[in-house]
């Protein structure tokens, strides 16, 4: 069993084993970013996969990122209050 942790919650995952057919070009292209993220094959996949399944945005983030790629109410900001701002932290 497995215990992982997503954005709203914690869940407990039995493992099963299973078999997928994929084509050679995705195939090669998971092994490419496996690698560089340090992970199996295996793991890289479930680990995105995890993150599509269990990671869905609630209402309020999924407002902000239509607002956000319609490019709805806009803000300039203010390079040096915001300097200013981390600076304070």
């Amino acid at each position: 069993m497995t215990m992982i942790r997503t954005m709203n919650t914690s869940i407990t995952l039995k493992k099963k084993q299973t078999a997928f057919r994929f084509s050679e070009d995705l195939l090669e292209r998971l092994k490419e970013l496996a690698k560089k993220d340090n992970r199996s094959l295996n793991n890289y996949v479930e680990k995105i996969l995890i993150e599509k399944v269990y990671n869905e945005p609630n209402e309020t983030t999924i407002a902000a990122m239509k607002e956000a790629k319609e490019r709805k109410n806009l803000e300039t900001l203010d390079l040096a209050k915001f300097k200013e701002f981390i600076a304070s932290l």
